[in-house]
């Protein structure tokens, strides 16, 4: 076996996409997004006596004063029981962190929690982190169901909205022009204000936005009553998941539930697609009711999804005086940010 670094993204997209547990954070394009922010970033791949890939992992390096560290969401992939391969992996990830002078790596492996997982993330010397990367529990929705059933298993007062939608005569349009984030992220103001979260910047958004057009795997979905903009959905297809990676609406938008028209819709062209899974994303626990995205969590359950938890986010430490600054401030923004 060895490990280096990726050169074809050809070979990496089939390797991962082969895993249906992957979805767009071990993406080739994410990382082309985190490269056009000026960030340094790391593809390597293990492969076979033959050439074979038989894991990957990407990440990017996170600048910051305090010290920098390598962020790696979704990955590695790799087969999980092949524990030779995994402290492998692992130690080539140690590597990565230490040649990009990291204080630490931080890792949310796509891999479902369980008590075997905590475990694992000991074994390999690693502690649970005090702050989140990534999405760690997620709403699935099996689109091998057709609408009707999805429909079915959603809640009444979702599908009351949605009547209540189509009767208004709001239309649906789809674009992978990267213009189409500028009113995103003026909605997104608004929804911000609203719900009461920290917008991205225009230019975070527009740059992801790019990525992902290149290879057609992107699709802003907006909704409209007559010239009005209601809601914008900004949907990203890669491998076996359509991701709602995220959604805005205005006030006018809210009053007429467009929303949900644009994920059906979203749906639809996963399905023609041959995708299996859409993610509407991140979720809180159903007690955690202070929590600034309880309300956007209750939206995404009424379509009857299925509960996600994956393995949560653990440091890999390298130089602990650096990284308890870290863990401090971190701590106290978790508390703040009400996250």
């Amino acid at each position: 076996m060895k490990i280096t670094d990726a050169t074809s993204r050809t070979k990496w997209d089939k390797f991962v996409t082969s895993h249906p547990e992957a979805n767009f954070l071990q993406s080739w394009d994410f990382y082309e997004f985190h490269a056009s922010r000026g960030n340094p970033i790391v593809r390597r791949i293990a492969v076979d006596d033959k050439g074979k890939i038989i894991s990957a992992y990407a990440g990017v390096v996170e600048l910051a004063k305090r010290g920098h560290h390598l962020a790696i969401a979704g990955g590695p992939i790799l087969d999980w029981t092949d524990r030779k391969l995994v402290k492998a992996v692992f130690a080539d990830i140690k590597e990565q962190g230490i040649k990009n002078h990291c204080a630490f790596v931080r890792v949310r492996p796509q891999l479902e929690l369980s008590a075997e997982s905590l475990k694992l993330m000991a074994d390999l010397g690693l502690r649970k982190a005090p702050m989140y990367l990534s999405v760690e529990y997620a709403g699935i929705l099996d689109l091998s169901k057709t609408e009707e059933e999805i429909l079915q298993g959603a809640s009444q007062g979702l599908r009351r909205k949605i009547r209540k939608a189509q009767k208004n005569n709001i239309t649906i349009e789809k674009s992978e022009d990267p213009a189409s984030v500028k009113t995103f992220y003026q909605i997104q103001l608004q929804t911000a204000a609203r719900q009461k979260f920290y917008a991205f910047s225009e230019d975070f958004l527009t740059k992801q936005f790019i990525a992902f057009a290149k290879n057609h795997e992107v699709t802003m979905y907006t909704a409209k009553l007559g010239d009005e903009i209601l809601a914008q959905n900004f949907i990203i297809f890669y491998g076996n998941e359509a991701s709602y990676h995220y959604g805005v609406s205005s006030d006018l938008g809210t009053k007429y539930s467009a929303a949900p028209l644009l994920h059906l819709e979203a749906m639809r062209d996963a399905r023609q697609k041959g995708i299996g899974r859409y993610n509407f994303w991140g979720i809180v626990d159903l007690d955690d009711t202070k929590h600034r995205f309880y309300g956007v969590s209750s939206f995404k359950r009424s379509f009857g999804v299925t509960e996600l938890k994956y393995t949560p986010a653990h440091d890999l430490i390298i130089d602990p005086k650096k990284y308890l600054a870290t863990k401090t401030i971190e701590t106290i923004r978790k508390k703040v940010r009400h996250v």
